[in-house]
């Protein structure tokens, strides 16, 4: 579909809870996702991966994106204190990007005025919402996944959840059990996986690349 796709870096971020909705977006649809940052540096994800960006904020328009992803991060106040990064999640309120805040990254928005009368969800500790007066905490919904208007919240440990919701928001097929195979539930022949004529041709041809 050749859509505008976005997820944000920042300290810590976790890769856990958005890789079924990256991977998904990138290998089963096929789309290419930009990585941005407030600095064009090095960020750590909180499994110990270093991550480059391939933007920064000040080189693209949130309202370019139909789709922003936030991940979680065990250090929320960090992004919290970015103003860089809280000014361009601010710059897309009122327009038609579809935003998804994951586990701690709700706070992020409720910063940047994004969550300002919509129903939300989040993985942080409540005394998070007790500390900081732009938590609307009477729009705190406790499940999993909640969906308002072009705004997707989620709790971290609900991962395959909230990537399901955001690609079926985005108009993708994800039949009608995403993720969720039991592997006894397949036979041996499902099990056992050929290329295509043109694939395996490919596959030798990429080979002797590495023949030489």
């Amino acid at each position: 579909m050749n859509r505008k796709i976005a997820m944000l870096l920042y300290p810590n971020f976790s890769l856990q809870e958005v890789t079924c909705l990256t991977s998904a977006l990138t290998i089963w649809f096929g789309e290419t996702i930009d990585y941005i940052a407030s600095e064009n540096k090095e960020y750590l994800s909180e499994e110990g991966l270093r991550i480059l960006p391939t933007k920064t904020t000040a080189e693209v328009n949130i309202t370019d994106y139909e789709c922003v992803i936030l991940p979680g991060t065990i250090n929320p106040l960090a992004p919290l204190f970015d103003d860089r990064l809280i000014a361009f999640l601010k710059s897309g309120i009122d327009s038609k990007v579809l935003f998804a805040a994951i586990s701690s990254s709700p706070i992020l928005l409720s910063k940047a005025g994004v969550l300002k009368g919509k129903k939300f969800t989040s993985g942080y500790f409540m005394q998070m919402a007790d500390t900081f007066d732009f938590v609307e905490k009477d729009n705190f919904i406790h499940k999993g996944i909640i969906e308002d208007g072009s705004i997707i919240t989620g709790i971290g440990m609900f991962f395959r959840e909230f990537a399901e919701t955001v690609l079926r928001k985005l108009g993708y097929d994800t039949g009608n059990c995403f993720m969720r195979e039991k592997p006894e539930d397949f036979s041996e022949e499902e099990l056992t996986f050929y290329w295509s004529d043109d694939d395996y041709k490919d596959f030798l041809e990429e080979l002797k690349e590495y023949q030489k």
